[in-house]
């Protein structure tokens, strides 16, 4: 009789609340290591089952799961690695990776943005530092405070090959948190990191008084929007009509829980950028997302009047 099949390590990179609420679920699944910067997070972990720095004191995390604050641990022990680091963090964290990781493990990403500079999706960092490690992401609409106290959920993994994403999609999955996949690696990306900044125009909305008309109006031209520049890029366009398009967007858009709204909000009451991300303790990607943004519509002449206001501003 062949022996069991053990259920692979996972990692997951960084102590933020998304990526604590996907080690959470990924550690109902089977075991997971999470690495974090601060002893602190890493002790709050291990000793007291909560991320009260991100996640408050009543989300309380799976005894399974564990925190480590060593990366060599963390990159040796993976089977696969979650990625929970934001954009700007993403590459430097790889390259440390690089000198760690075997061979083949696949690489998820849970950014939604992209790189400022380069203009690169995570997957292109992933494949530019990591070649031969599949790289994907898994996004959705997905306020990560309501995932962790257990309210119904879905998101997509995206993956370039469709029987590892149907492998790696039952680590992602609980009762309440339904994992859908894909093969569309570029339209999940591009979906992720679009939204954001249509949550803006919409967050400026609110500060302003606009009508729910205007709200819906601005959120259904910003799907438009964001399937004309997708599938120019080569992403399918019912991705932008599903969970990680429309469904983000709309939960980006209207919830008082979105970061990315919340800027929106604020730069509508008249602050600046750098006032609103210095009263922050968590990344807003619309912020470095909408310059990026623009530059792709002006190389494949796409017309996308409300971001680039958004930009303007």
């Amino acid at each position: 009789m062949a022996p069991a099949q053990r259920e692979p390590n996972v990692v997951v990179l960084g102590g933020g609340s998304w990526g604590t609420t996907v080690a959470s679920i990924c550690a109902r699944r089977g075991p997971t290591l999470q690495w974090v910067r601060s002893e602190e997070t890493a002790k709050d972990i291990n000793e007291n089952h909560r991320n009260s720095r991100y996640l408050g004191d009543e989300c309380v995390l799976p005894d399974g799961l564990q925190a480590t604050t060593d990366f060599s641990e963390a990159a040796q022990r993976a089977d696969v690695i979650v990625m929970g680091v934001p954009s700007h963090g993403f590459r430097g964290v790889l390259i440390e990776l690089a000198r760690e990781l075997r061979p083949w493990v696949p690489v998820v990403s849970l950014v939604k943005g992209l790189e400022q500079g380069t203009n690169m999706r995570m997957s292109q960092i992933v494949d530019e530092v990591l070649p031969g490690h599949p790289a994907g992401i898994l996004a959705g609409p997905n306020i990560a405070r309501e995932v962790a106290e257990g309210y119904a959920a879905a998101a997509v993994l995206a993956m370039p090959d469709q029987h590892l994403a149907a492998n790696l999609a039952g680590l992602f999955r609980t009762r309440r948190f339904r994992t859908y996949t894909t093969d569309d690696v570029v339209g999940v990306e591009m979906a992720g990191a679009l939204k954001n900044v249509y949550a803006i125009a919409v967050g400026m909305g609110y500060s302003l008084g606009i009508g729910e008309n205007t709200r819906a109006m601005v959120m259904a031209r910003a799907v438009s929007e964001m399937s004309k520049l997708g599938v120019a890029m080569g992403g399918h366009r019912d991705t932008f009509g599903g969970l990680a398009g429309m469904g983000d967007l709309i939960v980006t858009c209207t919830s008082q829980r979105s970061r990315n709204r919340h800027v929106g909000e604020q730069l509508g009451k008249g602050k600046t950028v750098e006032e609103i991300i210095a009263a922050m303790n968590q990344v807003a990607e619309c912020v470095k997302a909408a310059s990026v943004i623009m530059e792709f519509a002006d190389q494949y002449g796409i017309s996308m009047p409300i971001a680039r206001e958004v930009d303007g501003v």
